[in-house]
């Protein structure tokens, strides 16, 4: 198996001078190609924290991170930008939706600003829709959708432009029993069928479950 993000001696902190909070002390992972993997740890364990490192959206730390074979520390910022655009996908606990575009414009969105033309995205648009069960909703505003659907809303967008990586930040964290089950098994199904990579945090033992191997965060060091 293929190594697609390797964290290697990772460490963090925050704060100044006197006032300083070491949340990652040289943690280590790795996640291999078309592996779901789940991280866990109590509450302030820098589980988010590790998983934005990895997504390049704090580059501020210690240790060396590499994603796609490109180490995340020595890219430029454009680099960095192409990085995440073609090859990671983001899902976050709220569901950061665009609430006065509709839902194929929200899935649309990272794509068509980044200058894709419509007509070139409409094949990928209506197999997203199918898999996540949003045919129906693809003209219906957020704010007329649940939380479940908004969140498959967000992992359609985040899977749209069919990268490598989906990165997961609680993705289930706001949603009820039914709900999280429903993205859960999305996820498990996304994993499978297209292969994608997942990194999921999560303080949730049954959805760390769907996952094909567990992390733990202990005292800012990781765990298996």
């Amino acid at each position: 198996m293929n190594t697609i993000i390797e964290v290697n001696n990772v460490s963090k902190t925050f704060g100044k001078n006197t006032n300083l909070n070491k949340v990652l002390d040289s943690a280590c992972m790795f996640v291999g190609e078309g592996e779901f993997v789940s991280l866990m740890g109590a509450s302030g364990s820098g589980k988010s924290t590790l998983l934005y490192l990895i997504g390049g959206l704090d580059r501020n730390f210690e240790g060396n991170i590499t994603v796609c074979g490109k180490d995340i520390g020595s890219l430029k910022d454009s680099e960095l930008s192409d990085l995440r655009l073609r090859n990671m996908g983001f899902v976050f606990q709220f569901y950061n939706l665009v609430m006065n575009l509709n839902v194929e414009d929200n899935i649309l969105l990272p794509h068509t600003m980044a200058g894709k033309k419509r007509s070139e995205l409409r094949s990928s648009l209506d197999e997203i829709l199918e898999i996540t069960g949003l045919t129906e909703k693809r003209k219906a505003m957020p704010a007329t959708l649940s939380g479940g659907q908004q969140q498959r809303v967000a992992i359609a967008r985040a899977v749209m432009g069919e990268p490598q990586i989906i990165l997961a930040d609680e993705p289930t964290g706001n949603l009820d029993s039914v709900s999280s089950e429903e993205v859960m098994h999305l996820f498990t199904r996304l994993n499978k069928e297209k292969g994608l990579s997942i990194l999921q945090v999560t303080h949730s033992e049954k959805c760390a479950g769907y996952g094909s191997r567990t992390v733990m965060l202990e005292n800012g060091k990781t765990v298996g």
